[in-house]
């Protein structure tokens, strides 16, 4: 995130904190939030985060250990190390938890290092996979973006743009829950913008009879087959009580 958003970011992250139990919210953020100011409001809200630290010379000097390559013949699956402590900054007002990673891949001369600072009481491996999640969100975004357009908010009125941005989300979460409950196992794992592409927007021909009419689609993906395990799927999703 840009730096004039990074302000932005951290007024919206304080609104949430205060609108919601502060055990429902839980921070993962890019460098740019690496900010003292943010780790205290946070902290001050019992908000749980996982931030990325830039690297320095005094961060690298507290996993120097770590920095080691592995003796022997080079794996050919990448090496992972991990080590927790506390560092304290110069503009911070206190020590916190530091997390590094270490990977060792085949083929590369040096080791890909992260930081991250944290307040979570879990594991070095936990803290590092529940940062992770930022980057699958992020793909989330990108695929609204893409598929149901949610950032087109071309409006004059702020209710109008609005009302847009929530019909958004009703088709993208629409369009998850058909991914997730509806479509057989070998293509549960396409993007909505291959979905619409392929399954929803098929060619076909209607062609009219005296009594009855024929659709007829193309099989190039969604297959007879397909169609077919999707209708089961949807049979047997419950009924709504009531």
């Amino acid at each position: 995130m840009a730096p004039a958003r990074a302000e932005t970011g951290m007024r919206i992250i304080s609104f949430i904190a205060l609108q919601l139990a502060s055990s429902q919210v839980q921070a993962v953020l890019s460098p740019v939030f690496a900010k003292p100011e943010l780790y205290e409001a946070l902290e001050e809200r019992d908000v749980k985060y996982a931030i990325r630290l830039p690297a320095n010379d005094n961060l690298q000097r507290n996993i120097r250990e770590l920095l080691t390559r592995p003796v022997g013949r080079p794996s050919q699956k990448p090496v992972f190390r991990f080590k927790s402590f506390l560092y304290q900054a110069a503009s911070w007002t206190m020590a916190r938890r530091v997390v590094a990673k270490v990977e060792f891949h085949c083929g590369e001369l040096f080791p890909r290092v992260g930081f991250i600072v944290t307040n979570l009481a879990i594991s070095s491996r936990a803290v590092v996979r529940f940062y992770n999640k930022r980057g699958t969100a992020e793909q989330w975004i990108k695929e609204s973006k893409q598929a149901v357009s949610m950032t087109r908010l071309s409006c004059h009125r702020f209710r109008a743009n609005e009302v847009r941005l929530w019909l958004s989300v009703i088709a993208y979460n629409l369009g998850n829950l058909w991914r997730r409950l509806a479509l057989p196992t070998r293509v549960a794992t396409w993007s909505l913008t291959s979905l619409q592409q392929r399954l929803v927007k098929p060619g076909g021909r209607l062609i009219k009879h005296a009594r009855y009419y024929w659709l007829l689609l193309a099989e190039s993906h969604l297959t007879r087959r397909l169609f077919a395990g999707m209708l089961a799927k949807i049979a047997m999703l419950p009924s709504p009580a009531g």
